[in-house]
């Protein structure tokens, strides 16, 4: 069996809501009106006291609430040489889609990929220094790069192969990965809409489409990200998130698991998988019957999306409905998602972030004792 810890009983998936001084601080450096080493210390200042916030409730998993960030996947993304992103400008300031005047972000490539950069590495380095516990660093899944917009968003004299897309894709990631491990990084998570996505038959269909076969995609993906993660250090914990679509509370896809459940969970090398189970969107817990012993999987069942809060009798019945499928002793407890995917922020309060969380923290703790 897979050891815990981490993941841990009680865990997060890592994006937490931005304080609204540091929200005003980021938009006044995008308009030039202040430095990018001042919003740095901003940005430091709040980390700091936020991570002391999630101590105090008991998390042992330290995420610096990807405050550094706009979107969750862009800002790692863009990083890598190669990779263009146009777009995410909203007419309105409340559009969450297309019809309110929002044109989301596209990411493109335009070059060789190339790790030219350390992208994470100070980041985590201050994280590990204002924090007691283990800190995790969440990073967008590799996938990212290419499901949204298939061979069609990757230029072609660049890349007139794919086998050498995916391979410069894994190489940039191996490096960044590897850097991240010899500063002391020991948990990794990755962040991936597209395994989820092709559980769901309108987002297989456009795959289709694109020229994708959707029934081949998810090994493709297995292939590529264990071509990241494969060979790292025994003691390097890898995890992934699939989700749905978190941007405002907002959702993208809807479908259980079983399509993509077998290579999901016996093809893909990774420690822990964060799952979303917050409603019916997601399913029921029979796919996790293809879990194997020695993984974990942390069930998403507090959402990230509402401020309502569940009950500890709730949670505890869904923990045992998930327990027919697989060992109760191979499962953690955490929210479906982040609270703050892109730096809008869901439509919660910060007390009714705190609140879930502190939730998934007494509950672990009853349920695993």
């Amino acid at each position: 069996m897979k050891k815990i810890n981490p993941p841990f009983r009680a865990d997060h998936v890592g994006s937490l809501l931005r304080p609204a001084e540091l929200l005003t601080l980021r938009n006044s450096w995008k308009l030039g009106q202040i430095s990018a080493e001042e919003l740095r210390a901003a940005e430091d200042k709040a980390i700091a006291e936020t991570v002391k916030k999630v101590e105090s409730i008991g998390m042992q998993s330290i995420t610096d609430g990807e405050f550094r960030r706009d979107y969750f996947h862009l800002d790692f993304l863009k990083q890598l040489d190669g990779i263009s992103v146009t777009g995410g400008i909203a007419s309105n300031p409340n559009a969450k889609v297309a019809e309110d005047g929002f044109t989301p972000p596209k990411l493109s490539v335009t070059g060789k990929i190339a790790h030219g950069k350390d992208i994470q590495v100070a980041d985590f380095n201050y994280l590990k220094s204002v924090t007691t516990q283990t800190p995790k660093v969440s990073i967008p899944s590799p996938t990212m790069a290419h499901f949204r917009g298939g061979r069609k968003s990757i230029d072609i004299s660049a890349y007139p192969d794919m086998d050498e897309f995916f391979h410069d894709l894994s190489q940039a990631y191996r490096i960044e990965l590897d850097h991240l491990y010899q500063n002391g990084c020991r948990y990794i998570q990755l962040d991936d809409t597209n395994l989820a996505y092709l559980c769901d038959p309108k987002m297989r269909e456009a795959a289709q489409e694109r020229g994708e076969d959707p029934n081949e995609l998810p090994r493709t993906y297995a292939a590529l990200i264990n071509s990241v993660i494969d060979g790292r250090p025994d003691d390097l914990t890898i995890g992934i998130h699939l989700c749905r679509g978190n941007y405002r509370s907002t959702w993208f896809a809807e479908g259980g698991y079983e399509p993509v459940a077998e290579v999901l969970f016996n093809d893909l090398n990774v420690d822990a998988y964060f799952l979303e189970y917050d409603d019916e969107r997601s399913g029921d817990f029979a796919p996790l019957r293809f879990v194997p012993n020695n993984k974990v999987v942390v069930l998403g069942i507090v959402s990230s999306k509402v401020a309502t809060l569940e009950t500890a009798n709730e949670l505890t019945t869904r923990i045992n409905e998930a327990a027919k499928y697989m060992p109760l002793d191979n499962m953690c407890l955490s929210p479906q998602c982040g609270f703050s995917s892109t730096s809008h922020g869901n439509n919660l309060t910060h007390d009714d972030q705190w609140r879930k969380l502190e939730l998934v923290v007494n509950v672990a703790n009853e349920v695993w004792k």
